[in-house]
């Protein structure tokens, strides 16, 4: 059964030639160049729109020939692209005002529209004969809308194509919900052991290659201001190359997680947990071996997208409270402590267990706040009897509370 269409992204590797790479590269310079003038327009309090850019766009062609012979959609994009970055930094939180592109830090980036490119016999025909030949992993569900040719750190080609295609409605579900808690020594911990996310640690079994390639680094580096050798760029590329190695192996891991999870539960309880602050502690290689950032962002999406419902549920007092009775511990458990033994009740079980019932409990009273999770569960465990806080609506039909989730979209 299929429902309604959604606008997604196919990746697929390029295999420019050298007259096809060198024309990439210099059509990057033009759009670059429009790019780096842009900001400079904003920084001198011009403050140019988007209609303005053209316009100057259009007097920059006239006057000089090297701008000529580059793709006029491809650079359109790119004041676009300018637009979009420069409306996000004053609403999206976090988000700075747009940076100088300089060569040796910014990598080839292209966008072309339905009037830039074409497909014909399995090829990439974009402006100025440049015709580049695409790996097929798979078939495009429709014609593409938009083009986006892109080189990443490694040197390799992609285009990443925008089609529409039919959502596919997710299987029935075979359990009612699933609690989440992220940890290190185990990467996700579920209420059913059975779904859970081991520590794989890929970037721990490719340490000992790093190491060997970061030393051939060392050796090779040329005094400051002297240009790298040849020697020295081949060490960084095999470098560059252990480590999106490892960071492939943890994307797929958790795509195949999250799927596995997605398809047999129709309620995801999620530790809203960030993962930053374990940078600054003695955790922080073993916290980004785990990629739990990586991990809980496809979580989201995948249940998001294949319809179920997903609960963000603060990570407050969850490892102290008791899933069993609702019992808060007096003391915070430190992380050489495993097992959670409650005083109360005698309950004892795995702490990142306790921790995802504790989050699953707490989502199924539809509530996401975190400051009194005791009183929650215990409500909950006593059908309904606790009184609901201020501020927070009374049960709806079938005792539900449509209090206030995070992440239910």
């Amino acid at each position: 059964m299929f429902g309604v269409d959604e606008t997604v992204r196919y990746t697929c590797r390029l295999r420019p030639g050298r007259i096809a790479q060198a024309a990439l590269l210099d059509e990057w310079g033009r759009c670059r160049w429009l790019w780096n003038e842009a900001v400079h327009q904003q920084k001198t309090g011009r403050k140019p729109t988007f209609g303005r850019l053209s316009k100057l766009l259009a007097e920059a062609r006239s006057r000089h020939a090297w701008l000529r012979e580059g793709s006029q959609v491809a650079q359109q994009q790119t004041l676009r692209t300018y637009g979009a970055a420069l409306a996000h930094s004053f609403t999206v939180k976090g988000r700075g005002r747009p940076k100088v592109k300089r060569l040796k830090d910014s990598l080839p980036t292209l966008e072309y529209t339905t009037r830039g490119f074409r497909i014909k016999d399995g090829r990439l025909c974009l402006p100025g004969t440049v015709t580049v030949a695409v790996v097929w992993s798979r078939e495009l569900p429709s014609e593409p809308t938009s083009v986006r040719v892109y080189q990443d750190t490694l040197g390799h080609w992609y285009a990443s194509f925008v089609v529409r295609r039919e959502i596919t409605t997710a299987p029935e579900s075979d359990s009612p919900g699933i609690g989440v808690d992220w940890g290190v020594k185990t990467t996700a911990a579920t209420t059913d052991p059975a779904f859970d996310l081991p520590h794989l640690g890929h970037r721990r079994r490719c340490a000992a290659e790093m190491a060997k390639a970061q030393r051939t680094m060392a050796r090779r580096r040329r005094p400051k201001g002297h240009a790298p050798s040849k020697g020295y760029q081949t060490a960084k590329r095999q470098a560059a190359r252990v480590a999106t190695k490892a960071a492939r192996q943890n994307t797929h891991d958790a795509r195949v997680w999250a799927k596995n999870v997605t398809d047999h539960h129709a309620l995801i309880a999620v530790e809203d947990f960030k993962p930053t602050f374990l940078a600054r502690t003695t955790m922080a290689r073993k916290a980004a071996d785990a990629a739990i950032g990586a991990c809980k962002k496809e979580l989201i999406e995948r249940g998001t997208r294949a319809g179920r419902k997903v609960v963000l549920v603060p990570p407050a007092y969850t490892t102290m409270t008791c899933s069993e009775c609702g019992e808060r511990a007096n003391l915070r458990l430190g992380l050489g402590i495993r097992t959670f033994e409650c005083a109360a009740c005698g309950y004892t079980a795995c702490r990142d267990r306790n921790a995802a019932r504790t989050i699953l409990a707490t989502a199924e009273r539809d509530r996401a706040s975190a400051d009194d999770v005791r009183h929650l569960i215990a409500s909950f465990r006593d059908g309904g009897s606790g009184a609901v806080r201020a501020g927070n609506p009374g049960p709806g039909p079938g005792g539900k509370s449509p209090g206030f989730i995070r992440g239910d979209r």
